[in-house]
């Protein structure tokens, strides 16, 4: 017993070391394990969250991680704006059962996603059946994206008809602008949003999809902010006044993804489409009447056109207008339109008195005062646009690049005016119109926001 005892007591001491470490061993792995667990998790978290606030948004908000978001992040940016709805959805909704409708629902986005996602978009938030995008890189993506998503409709609407389903249509509205993207909520619910003008004139423009029976509506802005427009099949369609918003804009259609003869036909009837409509806006419905009649001659299928036919009818039967006034009254100087920064605010009060000639020279028919106008407006473009374009880069402005985007296009209007105004055999009339339009809304657009951007940062820079 004694001899048994001693060697119990005079064990190894490297075995009980070896022992020990391997106990250590183990827990140390269990360690690993449970901490790779969580690092599992801890990614499946980011990404199952990154499905309800996109990583872009992160990004954008200067955020590596949705755990460093904060209520009250926000960033101003830029950007196009998308609205994308299907058309006729409640009927349709009303014909499936729940899970049925959700199962369509989730089988369209889920093949616009990747669509979206292709162009550089970030899907802001889906609401039913409608989808609100963001384009943060340039017009131009949004613009090629919805022309993407209309050609994958398509393909999608192959697929229905195949099993039997019925056809599906959307509208797309785009819309250009400053916006605050940021984190709005409370203690114990917090969203990603994005708010401003912009946005809501966006739904607006997709609400008018429907009115004009298009599938891609874009507005004056986006337009302007086009690298190159002429890469796309587009023509102004209207002028149009928004509840919110004390002044209209223009409206411009996107018909790349109409059927081939009815996209070719549109092409070669734009001229006379776009001028009837002018005849029409001026009140001068018989010429417009003739010059639409020409328009569905060259392209049956082009439902603007019968549109504004049947809204000409109607003025013929009932003296109703539909009109935003524009022409009939005076453009009224604004507070919006000072940027308090003196040598600008100059320049722009004497191209709001230019522009206010315009309404009598058009029912005049007055050359004289299209070539002076003409004349005041190039020299307003070198004077002005100068002035402002030193001041931002002397500020260093950082929405100087796209500023500047915004002269360039207006200075491409005008000189296209002015070379057509040097060609007797345009219509004085139209050209006014066209004019006339031109610094509409360019104050409504460009002067109202864009300038009051820039005064806003040269101000506090002073």
């Amino acid at each position: 017993m004694n001899d048994a005892r001693k060697g119990n007591e005079l064990q190894d001491p490297a075995s009980s070391e070896e022992a020990a470490q391997e106990t250590i061993q183990v827990i140390l792995q269990k360690i690993i394990i449970a901490h790779q667990q969580s690092l599992t998790l801890l990614q499946q978290t980011e990404t199952a969250y990154g499905r309800l606030i996109p990583r872009q948004l992160l990004t954008l908000l200067d955020r590596s991680s949705i755990v460093d978001v904060k209520l009250g992040d926000q960033i101003e940016r830029k950007l196009t704006v998308m609205f994308s709805d299907i058309r006729n959805f409640t009927p349709l909704s009303e014909s499936m059962t729940p899970s049925e409708n959700f199962s369509f629902i989730n089988s369209y986005l889920g093949v616009m996603e990747p669509v979206i996602d292709s162009y550089r978009g970030i899907i802001d938030k889906y609401m039913g059946d409608a989808i609100m995008g963001l384009f943060t890189n340039s017009a131009d993506d949004a613009v090629a994206g919805s022309i993407a998503m209309l050609k994958k409709l398509d393909h999608y609407n192959s697929g229905r008809a195949r099993a039997g389903y019925e056809s599906i249509q959307i509208g797309i509205g785009l819309n250009t602008g400053m916006v605050i993207i940021g984190t709005v909520g409370g203690a114990n619910r917090m969203d990603s949003t994005v708010i401003g003008d912009t946005v809501n004139v966006t739904s607006r423009i997709e609400e008018a999809t429907k009115t004009y029976g298009v599938p891609l509506l874009i507005s004056q802005s986006t337009l302007y902010d086009l690298a190159d427009p002429s890469k796309y099949d587009i023509r102004f369609l209207d002028r149009i006044r928004v509840k919110g918003r004390t002044q209209p804009f223009s409206l411009y259609e996107v018909f790349d993804n109409n059927p081939v003869n009815l996209r070719n036909a549109k092409r070669v009837s734009k001229s006379k489409f776009e001028e009837a409509i002018a005849f029409y806006h001026m009140q001068e419905i018989h010429v417009a009447i003739e010059l639409l009649d020409e328009c569905l001659k060259i392209a049956p299928d082009d439902i603007p056109a019968q549109t504004y036919l049947a809204r000409c009818n109607d003025y013929l039967s009932t003296g109703h207008h539909v009109s935003t006034g524009e022409l009939d009254t005076n453009l009224e100087w604004r507070d919006e339109y000072l940027i308090g920064i003196e040598e600008i605010d100059k320049q722009n009060k004497k191209l709001h008195d230019y522009a206010n000639t315009f309404i009598s020279s058009i029912k005049a028919d007055n050359g004289e005062a299209l070539h002076n106008l003409l004349v005041s407006l190039e020299d307003h473009a070198h004077t002005c646009f100068k002035i402002e374009e030193n001041l931002m880069q002397r500020s260093g402005y950082s929405f100087m690049d796209s500023h500047q985007q915004e002269h360039k296009r207006f200075v491409e209007n005008f000189m296209m005016l002015k070379a057509e105004a040097n060609i007797t055999k345009s219509d004085l009339r139209y050209l006014i119109f066209r004019t006339r339009i031109l610094l509409l809304d360019w104050f409504a657009g460009h002067i109202s926001k864009t300038d009051r951007h820039m005064g806003r940062h040269l101000i506090q820079a002073m």
